[in-house]
C-alpha cells in the first residue's frame, strides 16, 4: 500500500504566495510521474502540473505558467508545487499525485486516470 499526503494549503490574499509538498510511502513502487491537480466545488478535478520522473521534464496548465513551479526529487518520491501570485480562481483543493505507468506519452500525464495513488487534498484560498 502506498500512502500520499500533501502539506502547506491555506488561505492567502490575492498576489500571495503558498508552497504546497508532497510525500509518498509504504510499499515500493515505480516512480514515472508526479503530478498536481486540482478541484473546486462543483467542479472536476483538472491538472496543474506535472513532473515526470525519466527526463525530469515538466508541463503545466496555462493558466498557471509562469507563476506556479513544480520540483521533486524521484528516488525520495517528494514533489512540491510553489505557487505566487495567487489569484481567487486558484481557490481549490489541490490534490498530489503519482503516476506508476513509463513510456507514456505527455499528454497522458495531464488526466487524472494516468495516475495509480493520491492523497487527500490540501485546500487553497486565495481571497479578492
Amino acid at each position: 500500500q502506498v500512502q500520499v499526503v500533501e502539506s502547506g494549503g491555506g488561505s492567502v490574499q490575492t498576489g500571495g504566495s503558498l508552497r504546497l509538498s508532497c510525500a509518498a510511502s509504504g510499499r515500493t513502487f515505480t516512480n514515472a510521474a508526479m503530478g498536481w491537480f486540482r478541484q473546486a466545488p462543483g467542479n472536476q478535478r483538472v491538472f496543474v502540473a506535472v513532473m515526470r520522473s525519466s527526463t525530469g521534464n515538466t508541463y503545466y496548465l496555462d493558466s498557471v505558467k509562469g507563476r506556479f513551479t513544480i520540483s521533486g526529487d524521484q528516488s525520495k518520491n517528494t514533489v512540491a508545487l510553489e505557487m505566487n501570485g495567487l489569484k481567487p480562481e486558484d481557490t481549490a483543493t489541490y490534490y498530489c499525485a503519482m503516476a506508476s505507468r513509463r513510456n507514456n506519452p505527455a499528454h497522458y500525464y495531464r488526466s487524472p486516470n494516468g495516475y495509480d495513488y493520491w492523497g487527500q487534498g490540501t485546500q487553497v484560498t486565495v481571497s479578492a
